[in-house]
């Protein structure tokens, strides 16, 4: 069977689901895309994109407010106008939204409003606005993805206690809030709503936040130091409980985490108080309805669906991509289209299939300042049983970063004392999110350290960061 006879259906039309159905339409492959919102998913209509617009937005503020150390005078009041925020917002969504959609258009995908249900390998129903039909297909890809969930002792209501979706549609800036969760959403949310005027505090029952293995320790404590100097108010090892809500607010309790490392000196509880309470602490994958259990997909005892190097599930020819494969993999856009790429190649039973490789997949992540990793953190690194040398290169040292007067952040390497050979890249400061992609090149053709510093980097720029560390690392 030949690529232009065979036949894709894509359940699901965020990063993974359209790159998935372009990618097969441009071989040649018949393909149906469903989905039941707007096309995007997530990333595209309630995070990525939405979040770093409003960052925008909130950065421009900044800004503003400091434009006299520019040497820049502004006349009258400075302030955010939340209307027009989430405009400009919408605007974006959209007009990313109907570049997807032209797209479908131009490969000749049958774009499906609606819900699709697998009754076997090669069967999937589609549920729509026109009715309900069944398609054939060679070949299945889920691209569902993932929603927020909700902790016990904290339903969301919207109102008072929010998710991360309903923090991108707020119509006013809340004069306090309080972020349960330290992670990538609730770092992002709280510098995001900090720069608007909310008195934020940050609660995460870890001891650092950004309490991830890939992000190094260095760059936790960093972010930490600066939200200090913000005036967010970091409680880590602690946890929310006794929630209430009212006419004046939320009112809660600050108690010692379970997740709290052994050995830590226990804090008094004390009561806290804020507008609304926001809640970033996990995801839970979106599977109702699909009919995993009755077309034999297997799952996780949480829901995610389990699949193999080349995004196979345990049924032959149904593949699984993005969010939906669960935290055991990397939950990020741009992981979720590379799983694209690498199922469609299977589905087309190419000599270049290949399995999916995580290893150099970078982390960008939107506070201030701005955070980019790959590879390995220094402590991954030693655990994997290497000798570790590490350089590091601040932000305040380069002539842009100065001239720009964005001094806060780091650029730190991570290499392998006996080889040299380069491990992992952790950079915070302005544009370190653009700036990670030379660590990527690196690691993905697997440079020494010695190549990097043997590159020239243009004067004055921010990526001279890099070359520095590279040339200031220990032989």
């Amino acid at each position: 069977m030949t690529a232009e006879t065979k036949t894709l259906t894509v359940i699901g039309g965020g990063p993974g689901g359209y790159t998935a159905a372009f990618a097969a339409a441009r071989a040649g492959m018949r393909v149906t895309l469903v989905e039941c919102e707007s096309l995007g998913g997530t990333c595209l209509n309630h995070g990525c994109i939405p979040t770093k617009t409003i960052k925008s937005s909130a950065e421009a503020l900044e800004l503003a407010q400091n434009a006299a150390a520019f040497g820049v005078r502004i006349e009258g009041g400075i302030h955010i106008d939340p209307a027009a925020v989430l405009q400009r917002k919408e605007r974006v969504r959209s007009i990313l939204c109907s570049g997807l959609e032209k797209t479908c258009a131009s490969l000749g995908i049958d774009l499906v409003r609606g819900r699709g249900r697998i009754l076997r390998a090669g069967l999937v129903e589609l549920i729509g606005t026109g009715g309900t039909r069944t398609v054939e297909a060679d070949n299945i890809i889920i691209a569902t993805g993932s929603r927020p969930v909700e902790l016990p002792g904290l339903p969301i209501d919207h109102t008072h206690i929010l998710n991360s979706d309903d923090a991108l549609r707020l119509e006013s800036v809340p004069s306090s809030l309080i972020i349960v969760g330290g992670g990538v959403i609730g770092c992002e949310m709280a510098c995001i709503y900090r720069a608007f005027g909310a008195t934020v505090t940050l609660v995460e029952g870890q001891d650092r936040i950004l309490p991830l293995p890939s992000v190094d320790e260095d760059i936790s404590a960093l972010l930490q130091r600066e939200m200090k100097k913000r005036r967010i108010a970091c409680e880590t090892g602690c946890t929310l409980t006794n929630v209430t809500t009212g006419p004046d607010g939320v009112h809660a309790a600050l108690a010692a985490s379970p997740f709290a490392p052994a050995g830590a000196v226990p804090r008094p509880e004390k009561t806290v108080r804020a507008e609304k309470v926001l809640v970033t602490v996990g995801r839970a994958p979106c599977t109702d309805g699909l009919g995993l259990e009755e077309a034999g997909i297997a799952a996780d005892a949480r829901g995610w669906i389990t699949a193999d190097a080349r995004m196979r599930t345990s049924v032959p020819h149904i593949y699984a991509i993005g969010d939906v494969l669960g935290p055991g993999r990397v939950m990020l856009a741009h992981a979720a289209s590379a799983e694209a790429l690498c199922a469609v190649a299977d589905c087309l039973g190419k000599d270049t299939g290949r399995d999916m490789d995580y290893r150099h997949i970078p982390s960008a992540i939107f506070t201030s300042p701005e955070i980019g990793c790959v590879g390995m953190s220094e402590r991954q690194a030693r655990d994997a049983g290497h000798e570790v040398k590490t350089s590091v290169v601040q932000m305040r040292e380069l002539g842009k970063a100065q001239a720009m007067s964005t001094l806060p952040g780091f650029c730190k390497l991570v290499a392998d004392a006996r080889t040299d050979a380069l491990l992992g890249v952790h950079m915070a400061g302005a544009h370190a999110t653009d700036l990670v992609a030379e660590g990527v090149l690196a690691l993905h053709l697997g440079a020494a350290v010695a190549d990097v510093a043997a590159a020239v980097h243009a004067h004055p720029t921010l990526a001279e960061a890099m070359g520095e560390a590279a040339l200031r690392m220990p032989q």
